[in-house]
């Protein structure tokens, strides 16, 4: 098994071979009930499947708790139900920390508040950043983040509001990258 790191969590990437779309079932049931843990209701719980599950795909949770949109999606396996467990199991692990008040109840906001815009935000920051669409490349997007902060920055006679929104950009996509 292949660890993963993923939001500072180091835990087993499951070999999924079989039964993908029975297993997404599984992993959104899974999802829905770790935030049934914290008091989220079901109905406040989006986990959207696709129609095939062992086809690339970005997988996402969006549930409503402490009066905010949290949100978590992940894209970086190769196949939309490894993107989903993962998504399942981080989400697994922060509600346990925060049930074993490891972390309080505004560091679990911090970690999944989210605006309902989130993806469109994101595809605008790539936009930004001169990187494609679709980019997952953390080290491009820092690349390209870096030569455009230094062309810009106001030190450097560039345009304050410029600097601003490719320093959001990055902190953007960085937090869903990292």
């Amino acid at each position: 098994m292949a660890k993963i790191t993923v939001k500072g969590h180091e835990f087993n990437l499951p070999l999924i071979r079989d039964s993908y779309d029975r297993r997404a079932v599984l992993f959104k049931n899974n999802i829905i009930e770790s935030l049934k843990k914290i008091g989220v209701i079901e109905d406040d719980v989006e986990v959207l499947l696709q129609k095939v599950a062992r086809l690339k795909g970005n997988a996402a949770a969006s549930w409503y708790y402490d009066g905010k949109n949290m949100y978590f999606s992940y894209k970086l396996s190769n196949k939309f139900i490894e993107n989903l467990f993962i998504v399942s199991k981080v989400i697994d692990i922060e509600v346990k920390s925060l049930l074993n008040e490891e972390i309080t109840i505004e560091e679990f906001s911090q970690h999944f508040s989210e605006d309902n815009d989130v993806e469109k935000r994101r595809e605008k920051a790539r936009e930004i950043l001169g990187v494609d669409k679709d980019c997952l490349d953390i080290e491009l997007i820092n690349k390209n983040y870096k030569l455009l902060a230094k062309k810009h920055h106001p030190d450097a006679g560039g345009e304050t509001e410029r600097f601003k929104r490719i320093n959001n950009a990055h902190k953007t996509l960085k937090r869903e990258l990292c």
